[in-house]
């Protein structure tokens, strides 16, 4: 199966689903809702995650107001009946929680779907489906690494070893950002693995690079910088109009190669500057 034109294999897509409809369910709610709904719940304070379910259900997005928070396994869930699972999932959409799917992105796919929203369960994620997820979650460009030139590969190779490697793959869990891909492309070994955080990227950087750049030629890095001069997000140009990243640390986010413009068009944030060094 390809996913963006991505190959995804047997066991990534099993992972996949995993994290789609897991066990047991988080839910966001007030202590008021949780009284209401007689649930039991812990301070959202306390909650554990892992990376996966942490973006899966963007946790980080989730309104403050939700202090509380219930896991539900899949029997306690369809113990509750459709008229509570309704007031559920609408108080989660209200939260901003992710991963509740809307009936109307895949109705094509699941006739007889609930009303308006309803949660994953293992039987609805066919490849089909997971395909839509990704791509909803992702956004409609694919890679286009078959169409990058092999002189454009050749010339890149200099800079960037590890560039036509990682170029059109997932990563297999959350965590692997843009910082981490570029690193990794430039041939730091596992660094496309790895939450990368700025102060490693910064030091890479300062170790590596210098001052400007050429989005035509390889080995430009391409950095988006907030007003308070953090580093947000960064790719790396192949050259000839091509460019390399992973958009976000999501598990759903592929490392892709795209048209610089194109790139720089999908990354642009208001309030971030767009600045250049190059690869030595």
């Amino acid at each position: 199966m390809r996913v963006l034109n991505v190959p995804v294999s047997a066991e990534l897509r099993a992972l996949w689903r995993g994290w789609l409809a897991p066990v047991r369910q988080p839910l966001f709610l007030t202590g008021e809702e949780a009284a209401a709904f007689d649930l039991q719940t812990l301070p959202r304070a306390e909650l554990t995650m892992t990376p996966e379910e942490r973006d899966t259900h963007a946790v980080w997005g989730i309104s403050a107001a939700a202090d509380r928070v219930a896991w539900l396994e899949l029997a306690d869930w369809h113990g509750l009946g459709s008229k509570r699972q309704r007031e559920l999932l609408a108080l989660q959409v209200g939260y901003k929680r992710g991963n509740i799917p809307r009936r109307r992105d895949f109705a094509d796919l699941l006739p007889g779907l609930p009303e308006a929203h309803f949660l994953w369960t293992p039987d609805r994620l066919t490849d089909a489906v997971l395909q839509r997820v990704v791509t909803l979650s992702a956004g409609d460009t694919p890679c286009q690494k078959s169409q990058v030139p092999e002189s454009v590969w050749e010339a890149a190779s200099v800079h960037l070893p590890r560039v036509r490697e990682l170029a059109g793959t997932f990563a297999r869990h959350s965590g692997a950002n843009c910082f981490g891909a570029v690193m990794g492309a430039a041939g730091v070994p596992g660094a496309e693995n790895e939450w990368m955080g700025r102060e490693p990227f910064g030091a890479f950087l300062q170790e590596r690079t210098r001052s400007g750049g050429d989005d035509t030629q390889p080995g430009t890095v391409l950095l988006w910088r907030s007003a308070d001069g953090l580093a947000q997000h960064a790719a790396v140009t192949l050259g000839e109009g091509w460019a390399f990243q992973k958009a976000s640390q999501v598990w759903t986010s592929p490392r892709v190669v795209l048209r610089v413009n194109e790139l720089k068009r999908a990354a642009r944030q208001r309030g971030q500057r767009l600045s250049r060094l190059t690869l030595r």
